[in-house]
């Protein structure tokens, strides 16, 4: 039995929120890197699940996936080497040591 365009929403929906819970409660930098992986991971849930189902003839929303999955990438190396940096700095890497990167 193949899920339909409404079970694979459910899934995404759960992945943002998740992702969104995870990134407002969550005090260590990694988690809330990891949490963003999870909203962007949904994003293109949501795209390939509309490719499939809504237009399965184009391939837009694998062009945006893929398109997505580059941004996230170079998005993930930016802010692991800022968190490597404010751990160099502070021995620490939470949220409230982070302040240090202001000024």
């Amino acid at each position: 039995m193949q899920p339909g365009l409404y079970h694979i929403l459910f899934i995404s929906t759960a992945l943002f929120f998740i992702g969104v819970f995870g990134f407002f409660t969550r005090k260590n930098l990694i988690n809330m890197l990891m949490s963003i992986e999870l909203i962007l991971n949904s994003v293109n849930l949501n795209f390939i699940a509309f490719n499939k189902y809504v237009w399965p003839g184009k391939l837009d929303g694998l062009f945006f996936t893929i398109f997505i999955i580059a941004i996230a990438a170079a998005e993930t190396a930016v802010a692991i080497a800022i968190i490597i940096n404010l751990y160099r700095n502070t021995q620490s890497i939470d949220v409230e040591s982070a302040e240090d990167l202001k000024y």
